[in-house]
């Protein structure tokens, strides 16, 4: 193999550092061999070949330094390469790399599990499914509602992101891009729209509306197409991540619960992107007091290291021997640098800077939008901010095209940022953010889109 690019001194950057307007040379030759055996199922953002991290910045292969406005969607979330992640990794590799977790056992692991168990909400008896990713945690989570109801009809979510294996992929309508021919997929999906108030597919107003979109759940769903006697649960996101970062109302999750508790529905919820402070607590259902009986976890449990987990009440994973297993979750590296991660959120109180510097960032956007008509929504909890761009305020008709061309010029400028929805952008900086940092980020934004508006 060749040599790796990459030489440290990023710590006290204070600015990005753009070199060679990306692609660089370097860049456009990585690319065009990834192009030749990468599948061309993956979406690429941006021509970003990364070959050094830390903090908040993003080092490419030809010297270009990016500030971070996206943590690798939501996973970084206590910064690139923190050092006691990086310790716990080097600490444990050199005790024991792997023993598989169905036929065994290791510290780490039962440390990890019982930490996820104090941390999330309700203070009833939990039991954990360590796996490899999201749609894995979200996999758990479906088969531990049909073990324990006999049942295998899900309600779901319009505008939803559950993952892209079979049974998450039914769940997830982001687009048709990524069910288009997978007919395998896992049957029995009953899709309601979500609480996104600023394009209601009921023409209504909240609070006016009194959660009609809870209503037609009750109304419709449950007295007309489904019986709620054969529901094995409901799977939802307290903030829809690809969606768009919608934010519902404050009552709109306690009122999903409601449905559930009465009928005796199991209550999931997807907290793979809204998870581990992103929002200014340590989970978006804090926020509004839910305890969901399955909540399902991943991105930023492990800083960037494949994990997630099915967090359930203990009585629902009494389940028989060999009913769900797997190889690789509970990996003993994975887990060190889990129990890392949940002590440096803890420890830098990054809930706490994430409420502080992404209500300052929150409150920058909304100002910037009311002078630019290409705005139509700015929403967010926390570092969890989603910017809606629409070609007439009056008609909110979607502006992907200059969704996609402000994040290349923001990209141009040293700023990365991720797209969301039908034309939004989801900010998602790590939660270590400063607010000097959050200003350079939002400067050249504005730059950006001024020069994005000018050419339009």
């Amino acid at each position: 193999m060749g040599k790796r690019e990459g030489d440290g001194g990023l710590k006290n950057l204070k600015r990005p550092k753009i070199v060679v307007s990306p692609p660089g040379p370097k860049a456009k030759a990585f690319i065009e061999r990834d192009q030749a055996v990468t599948s061309p199922s993956l979406t690429r953002t941006a021509p970003l070949v990364g070959v050094e991290e830390e903090g908040v910045w993003v080092k490419d292969i030809d010297g270009n330094i990016f500030l971070d406005f996206s943590s690798g969607i939501a996973v970084t979330n206590v910064g690139h390469k923190h050092p006691q992640v990086v310790e716990a990794i080097k600490r444990q590799a050199e005790k024991l790399i792997f023993v598989n977790s169905c036929d065994f056992y290791t510290l780490p692991q039962v440390e990890l599990m019982e930490k996820l168990c104090e941390l999330t909400p309700g203070k009833f008896k939990k039991r954990v499914f360590l796996g490899n990713s999201g749609t894995e945690a979200v996999e758990c989570a479906l088969k531990i509602a049909q073990w324990q109801t006999r049942n295998y009809y899900v309600i779901a979510f319009i505008g939803g992101f559950h993952g892209r294996t079979m049974g998450s992929l039914a769940l997830t309508t982001t687009s048709v891009s990524a069910r288009r021919h997978f007919k395998g997929m896992m049957q029995g999906v009953y899709h309601v729209p979500y609480a996104y108030c600023y394009r209601c597919p009921f023409k209504q107003e909240y609070p006016s509306c009194g959660l009609a979109c809870v209503e037609f759940i009750e109304e419709i769903i449950l007295k007309k197409v489904v019986p709620p006697d054969d529901v094995a649960c409901m799977v939802v996101e307290p903030i829809q991540g690809a969606g768009g970062y919608i934010v519902p109302p404050d009552d709109y999750l306690p009122a999903l619960a409601k449905i559930c508790k009465r009928n005796n529905i199991i209550f999931v919820v997807d907290e793979v992107q809204t998870g581990f402070c992103r929002t200014g607590k340590w989970w978006a259902s804090d926020h509004v007091g839910i305890e969901p009986d399955v909540m399902v976890v991943s991105k930023a449990i492990a800083a960037g290291l494949p994990c997630g987990a099915a967090i359930a009440r203990a009585e629902l994973m009494d389940w028989d021997p060999n009913a769900h297993e797997n190889t690789l979750g509970g990996n003993p590296i994975i887990c060190e640098a889990a129990l890392a991660v949940l002590d440096i959120l803890k420890k830098e109180k990054l809930d706490q800077n994430a409420a502080k510097v992404g209500g300052y960032l929150l409150k920058r956007f909304k100002e910037l939008a009311e002078s630019h008509e290409s705005i139509g929504d700015v929403r967010g909890r926390g570092m969890m901010i989603g910017i809606e761009f629409v070609e007439d305020r009056r008609t909110k008709k979607p502006a992907k095209d200059f969704r996609n061309a402000l994040m290349e010029e923001a990209f141009k400028n040293g700023l990365i940022l991720l797209g969301a929805g039908v034309s939004s952008l989801r900010l998602a900086p790590p939660l270590i953010l400063t607010e000097e940092q959050a200003d350079v980020g939002f400067e050249i934004f504005e730059e950006s889109l001024k020069r994005v508006e000018k050419d339009r």
